[in-house]
């Protein structure tokens, strides 16, 4: 949680927490950056960087990755076919929703940023994807950590 409140904040993004009310979040009249802990090194460059996107389109913007892993179709407990990859994306973070489209929500996005760009896609809103940099995966295991942290200390000694 530290590494994604920081990379907000250097991102210039004001921070609120859960107990602001929808009704405020809308009649705000601000942009909604929502950052998914679970992609705690993603750089604040780019949440910026997506920001600046959304406003200047008036469109939400999502962070993606691309998918590395097999995936195969599912029917009736049956495998099926592989799909392509190049057909696919992972949702990373951020997602960001501008002040023209957060105020037609009739309610406050899901906190899983993948469902809330499905909501937002059958609300018929276009979500724009950014490809997000390695570093802004998302972490599903300690080894996923691990390597997070090999990304993080090389970035870090290419800079020194």
């Amino acid at each position: 949680m530290a590494c994604a409140a920081w990379a907000l904040g250097e991102s210039g993004v004001d921070l609120v927490d859960a107990s602001v009310t929808w009704p405020e979040l809308t009649e705000a009249g601000l942009d909604l950056v929502l950052h998914d802990s679970l992609c705690p090194m993603t750089p604040p460059g780019f949440i910026a960087d997506c920001l600046e996107q959304a406003r200047e389109t008036g469109r939400p913007v999502v962070g993606t990755r691309p998918v590395t892993d097999t995936v195969k179709a599912v029917a009736d407990g049956v495998v099926g076919e592989t799909l392509d990859r190049e057909e696919l994306l992972a949702v990373a973070s951020p997602l960001v929703i501008p002040a023209v489209v957060l105020a037609a929500l009739a309610r406050r996005p899901a906190s899983d940023l993948a469902q809330a760009v499905a909501d937002l896609a059958a609300d018929g809103h276009r979500v724009e994807t950014r490809q997000a940099p390695p570093q802004g995966r998302r972490v599903a295991s300690l080894e996923d950590v691990r390597l997070l942290e090999a990304l993080t200390t090389a970035q870090g000694r290419d800079r020194g």
